[in-house]
């Protein structure tokens, strides 16, 4: 009688339909043929030797440069006139002596790196390989490959960057003893979303070298050329060029306010100047500005720290640079994927 009532129960019926309607979605969504590439995607980096060997470099110079900030911590705060003394915490990531570079630093040195390695071979090894074409003769869309590649990498890239990042405050807070306030943590935030921007650029760059060059050396080659360019070469080039026309004595404070404003406005298509400039005003609340300032602009002007929304307001030109260029370079890859002859 009892199991006659289950059976007749309207809640009962009602509980396992329910059930079947989840199962039946969960079951749709885990098959998307989307997400089951992202998945084999995250699973051939995560296993690959370049990949480990990048994390363990990359974790290694961040607890490194720790370890140096907190032994010069005392002097960097010793400084009672720094407008930057409410700000202890965020002397962890800026502070150094000079043997080691700071964690922005190396970031946006070692960063490039790793977004290049994700990226150089994502396609012209599968069409080396001869997978491309047995994953494109499968009923998927064409472009949830070029998705997917992007996709999977740029989640590796934010999971290593915040993982990095609490786990820098969380030691720093047992070595130190120091609690980040709540506009020191956002800060934080925000650099660590600056730095997989940054990344993710490089990612789309080699990526589209990934497209265009069919062996993967060369595409590898290309994009670290392109690196050590920005990285390096430019800075000195942009220096030299400066030099030939810098005013001479009798130039007016006009002249040379648009000389300088002129080379830095040309530096700044450098995307390594773009995340130096936004990371240190991020992580550096005491400036205030990112250009030559006139004497009126300056006039009057009163050392204090920020708050983060102003930070970000100078620093939107950088953002809206970065962002440009990431979503350029994913369109071209995007372009040139779609109109590549793959069975060729």
């Amino acid at each position: 009688m009892k199991i006659i009532n289950k059976l007749n129960n309207p809640l009962l019926n009602i509980v396992r339909e329910f059930k079947s309607i989840l199962n039946k979605t969960s079951t749709r969504e885990q098959s998307h043929p989307f997400w089951v590439m992202v998945q084999k995607e995250i699973a051939d980096h995560v296993r690959s030797w370049r990949f480990i060997i990048l994390l363990i470099l990359i974790a290694f110079t961040c607890f490194g440069t720790l370890y140096n900030s907190m032994s010069h911590l005392n002097e960097a705060l010793s400084n009672s006139k720094d407008p930057n003394n409410m700000f202890a915490f965020l002397k962890l990531l800026t502070a150094t002596d000079g043997s080691l570079p700071s964690y922005y630093v190396f970031i946006g040195f070692l960063g490039p790196l790793l977004g290049i390695s994700l990226g150089f071979d994502a396609i012209n090894s599968e069409h080396n390989n001869g997978s491309l074409v047995r994953i494109i003769s499968q009923p998927i869309h064409r472009d949830y490959i070029i998705n997917a590649k992007f996709t999977s990498a740029l989640i590796i890239i934010s999971t290593l960057f915040f993982t990095l990042s609490f786990l820098f405050v969380g030691f720093g807070i047992l070595v130190s003893g120091l609690t980040p306030n709540f506009s020191e943590f956002l800060r934080i935030i925000a650099f660590t979303l600056l730095s997989i921007l940054y990344v993710a650029f490089w990612l789309n760059l080699s990526i589209l070298f990934s497209i265009k060059f069919r062996q993967a050396a060369t595409s590898a080659l290309t994009s670290i050329a392109v690196w050590l360019f920005f990285t390096i070469f430019y800075q000195i080039l942009i220096n030299i060029i400066a030099k030939a026309f810098i005013p001479t004595k009798g130039a007016n404070m006009a002249q040379i306010f648009n000389y300088k404003k002129f080379f830095m406005g040309i530096m700044n298509i450098s995307p390594n100047q773009l995340f130096t400039d936004a990371s240190t005003t991020l992580l550096i609340p005491s400036i205030r500005s990112l250009g030559p300032l006139s004497f009126s602009q300056t006039q009057g002007a009163i050392p204090s720290a920020l708050s983060l929304k102003d930070s970000l307001i100078i620093v939107w030109p950088q953002l809206t640079g970065l962002i440009a260029s990431t979503v350029l370079c994913f369109a071209l890859s995007y372009y040139l994927f779609m109109k590549r002859e793959i069975r060729a």
